[in-house]
């Protein structure tokens, strides 16, 4: 396995496929690294050599990826919660934040079921 960006990627499949692995890196993103680098994008993994692993290297470095990449994600919806726009109340409550209907779906952002029983009618 060839190490880029502190992640194994695979070594048995294409290189535009296995830097996919990195977090921040896209199709779009993998074969211009390997443009940039002067790789073939049909080679493995395991035909690079270790010449253009290290080209490969420094074009990833030109990218935010993985730890920095995902703080400042973090770091934009923190300041969206802090200045209390629609998009960081929604953030801050669990709800949907793209204009999405939440009477039916919406599971995975709000989470199980609570389930409030009825209330019982009074009898006379």
């Amino acid at each position: 396995m060839a190490r880029i960006a502190g992640i194994d990627i695979p070594k048995n499949k294409r290189g535009v496929i296995s830097l996919t692995y990195i977090f921040g890196i896209g199709n779009s993103r993998a074969s211009k690294i390997l443009d940039i680098a002067g790789v073939d994008h049909s080679k493995q993994v395991s035909e690079w050599s270790d010449e253009e692993i290290s080209k490969i290297r420094d074009a990833v470095g030109s990218f935010t990826i993985e730890g920095e990449l995902r703080s400042e994600t973090q770091l934009n919806i923190k300041r969206l919660m802090d200045i209390g726009c629609y998009r960081g109340i929604r953030h801050r409550s669990g709800l949907p934040l793209r204009g999405q209907r939440t009477k039916n779906n919406s599971r995975t952002r709000k989470g199980k079921r609570k389930t409030v029983a009825n209330k019982k009618k009074v009898t006379k």
